[in-house]
């Protein structure tokens, strides 16, 4: 699926964007969307700002705005108006008829970055489900010439049919296809997620271009693609990590996430995202040399809670510090994120310290107990084996006695099974805290 901005081997067109401005009334609010259009190979000639309580209902910008921005596409000769925000079909509609160019409102671009980077056939299917369901409520502009039943002919007359119905069910039918057909990818996802049951699965997660990737082939040796630019990574990739006392760890590489991410996109690319759902430990790595690094992380955070993964333990990596500049705004972030591990991915910096906050985060949540397994139930001890990790066994001529280690959210699942087992749990010492479990 190619991007729709402009088709393969023309020249790349060139736009102005446009938005709100921010609290200081600048245009540096546009840097963001000027990085996404610059991702979707769109020139950037031009950026017009205005401070708005209320943005209207017909074109979003003021009158006096539009015309402003009307000269401003005409100067430079841009071939698109790209919009900071989402628009309504409406506002999309007359800004585009105003103006005499395309007018693409922020989703759209960030779907087009999408279809460029998407390589494997789920991902294709997971952006061309987002792109229908944007579509659908938009058909209206594209048929507005004819808004009107076809026939009333002799010979043809009846109830007729709309060509705006006609789409509608056509794309409708598309998109209970493609929905049907990630349904069995998510189900793939949940099987193979299931499959890991034994392992500790940790997720790297957070904003786009943060180093993700990077830091990714550092820890698992992989070569992913780890290119500066946004939304390089879109399929999750898993490897394993070798974390001293956390041999069975295995860490998953995932899609960036920007402010105001598209909701067609967070839904279509829920089966990518169940990394981090069913993750026991989230890496929230950050660019610590962003200019609004505050900014990314509320972003992160919101779209985390947004896809039901808020509850999720997080530790937060801040990355690229062999990039700041200024030490007294560091110093600033680590005081407000006093817990967070300092790294730099490209040059290996702290991937140490990052290493063993893993292994101590895992063994702060780590019980031990005993089991004795009679030796004629051998299934019963692979079982075992299955539910917990081994830490030790011996042997006698009735029994094998087990030292179990598990973490704190199997307990529950470990106890049923050894109850159905008629096998008594004995809790061990806990490691942490020298109590076992309440």
């Amino acid at each position: 699926m190619k991007g729709k901005l402009q088709e393969s081997g023309n020249r790349p067109p060139v736009a102005v964007l446009f938005g709100r401005a921010g609290s200081s009334g600048d245009e540096e609010v546009l840097d963001e969307l000027a990085g996404l259009a610059e991702a979707a190979d769109v020139g950037v000639a031009g950026r017009l700002v205005q401070s708005l309580q209320r943005p209207l209902p017909a074109t979003f910008l003021g009158s006096g705005k539009v015309q402003e921005l009307k000269a401003l596409v005409k100067s430079v000769k841009a071939e698109l108006a790209v919009a900071d925000v989402d628009l309504s079909p409406a506002q999309a509609r007359n800004l585009t008829k105003t103006l005499g160019v395309r007018v693409v409102d922020r989703s759209e671009l960030i779907m087009d970055i999408f279809a460029r980077r998407a390589r494997t056939a789920q991902a294709k299917l997971q952006v061309e489900l987002a792109q229908l369901k944007y579509m659908l409520p938009r058909l209206r502009g594209q048929w507005a010439h004819l808004d009107r039943y076809k026939g009333g002919g002799v010979g043809t007359r009846g109830p007729g049919e709309k060509q705006l119905e006609t789409d509608r069910r056509l794309v409708n039918k598309r998109i209970r296809d493609l929905e049907g057909r990630l349904e069995v990818c998510e189900r793939r996802t949940q099987l193979n997620l299931s499959g890991r049951s034994g392992a500790r699965k940790v997720a790297l997660a957070g904003y786009t271009n943060t180093g993700k990737s990077t830091l990714f082939n550092r820890l698992t040796g992989a070569d992913r693609l780890a290119a500066n630019r946004l939304f390089a990574t879109l399929d999750t990739r898993t490897r394993k990590w070798p974390v001293p006392d956390c041999d069975d760890l295995i860490l998953s590489d995932t899609v960036g996430f920007v402010r105001a991410l598209p909701h067609h996109l967070v839904a279509s690319f829920h089966a990518t995202l169940e990394e981090v759902i069913e993750a026991d430990l989230v890496l929230h790595v950050v660019d610590a040399a962003e200019r609004h690094v505050e900014e990314c992380i509320r972003a992160v955070d919101e779209t985390m809670k947004s896809i039901g993964a808020d509850e999720v333990s997080t530790l937060m990596v801040f990355n690229k510090v062999d990039l700041v500049t200024d030490t007294m705004e560091l110093q600033a972030l680590l005081n407000a994120h006093p817990k967070a591990v300092v790294i730099s991915a490209r040059s290996g910096q702290g991937l140490d310290d990052l290493a063993e906050a893993v292994r101590g985060h895992f063994a702060e949540r780590t019980f031990d107990f005993r089991l004795s397994v009679p030796m004629d139930r051998g299934r019963t001890l692979a079982q075992a084996g299955e539910l917990a990790e081994v830490t030790g066994s011996e042997a006698d001529t009735e029994a094998v006695h087990l030292s179990l280690r598990v973490e704190q959210k199997r307990i529950a699942r470990l106890k049923a099974w050894a109850e159905s087992e008629g096998l008594e749990l004995v809790p061990g010492a806990d490691r942490s805290n020298g109590s076992g479990p309440a």
